[in-house]
């Protein structure tokens, strides 16, 4: 499928702008020149922030020790939660933060602030922003290892970001890099609950079901638990429910992520996809200790609770290449979380030997 893409103008002063190919510019896409060097990343982490100001504010020298430490050449972010740029009833600019106002222009300068500093200033971020502190995503790439084209839509229309922000694809020379942050699939038969939670699956199966001449690696958020050994307590989410509303669809009912369509869904894309789940590639019981990448709240009945709703899921033809994937956050009480309620995942590929 032929695929468009749309570059971010780049609000941090301290990068310098890529030299850019406008040869094929009618149509949406740009293609960065200049960088030959360019080295194949092996290194990915993705991480639902929970607001990405917030961990800026209150944990940002935990998680930069962190980031330090493991040296990902990729960083896939999910729920930033800042606004687009663009005044109220203006038309928004989803791959800009927001700066019209006193307030926008302080929390885009922390932000950038905290991302011109080492080792943040080796990567060059891209945004992908909802209208207002909701969802949204940003990638964080290594100068080293530029992507040869991003975009921020499941269909690649030109210019085009997914609505809230949710789509960031990348171009590798040898892959396809999809961070996602999945819609919610919330707990009634509504439009914004369990409607769009099956379009969006719908749609996911037909871009990871188009052909391509790159395997996928297909990162974030997917707010889905596959299978019982992905939540702590199965018998407890599959009678989750709220003010004791209960689905016409049996298969619907239970918690939000856990729901037995929603995991029929899922296994579909896998398998059409042809793709796996790293994670469970490697590890195939359940770890109570760090084998989930969400906790519920550490007061109240969630404590205890918890999912693998974060992923990395990979073409077949990736599977020997992976050298490990793990979660970084254990314990009910959110020991390397950074604050979020999400825990980074990583992934890691041995080199490309063809």
């Amino acid at each position: 499928m032929k695929r468009f893409f749309k570059p971010i103008d780049e609000g941090n002063s301290s990068n310098k702008k890529a030299n850019l190919s406008h040869d094929s510019e009618k149509d949406g896409t740009l293609i960065a020149e200049g960088d030959k060097a360019r080295t194949e990343p092996l290194k990915f982490v993705t991480w639902n922030a929970n607001s990405f100001l917030l961990r800026v504010k209150n944990n940002w020298p935990e998680f930069t020790k962190f980031v330090s430490h493991l040296d990902p050449d990729v960083i896939a972010i999910q729920e930033v939660r800042m606004p687009a740029a663009g005044s109220k009833g203006a038309p928004k600019n989803p791959g800009e933060l927001k700066d019209d106002t006193s307030s926008a222009r302080e929390e885009k300068q922390l932000l950038m602030r905290a991302l011109s500093v080492q080792p943040f200033g080796n990567y060059r971020v891209w945004w992908s922003l909802g209208d207002s502190k909701y969802a949204g995503t940003a990638l964080l790439v290594k100068k080293c290892c530029a992507p040869n084209k991003v975009s921020f839509s499941l269909d690649g229309k030109a210019r085009k970001h997914e609505q809230d922000g949710r789509v960031i694809l990348a171009e590798f020379e040898k892959f396809h890099l999809l961070n996602t942050y999945a819609p919610n699939n919330g707990w009634k038969e509504e439009e914004n609950s369990f409607q769009r939670r099956r379009k969006w699956d719908k749609r996911i199966l037909e871009f990871v079901t188009q052909s391509s001449n790159k395997p996928l690696i297909w990162c974030g958020d997917l707010n889905v638990s596959y299978e019982d050994t992905d939540v702590s307590h199965p018998e407890f989410f599959a009678a989750a429910k709220v003010n004791g509303y209960v689905p016409p669809n049996k298969e619907d009912c239970g918690q939000p992520g856990f729901t037995l369509a929603e995991r029929k869904r899922f296994g579909t894309i896998l398998k059409e996809g042809n793709l796996i789940d790293a994670y469970r590639y490697l590890h195939k019981d359940k770890d109570m200790d760090q084998g989930f990448s969400w906790s519920g709240n550490p007061v109240g009945k969630y404590r205890g609770k918890r999912m693998r709703i974060d992923y990395f899921i990979v073409s077949e033809k990736l599977a020997t290449r992976i050298i490990s994937c793990g979660m970084h956050g254990k314990g009910i009480e959110l020991e390397g979380f950074y604050g979020s309620d999400h825990c980074p995942v990583s992934l890691e590929l041995s080199p490309n030997e063809s």
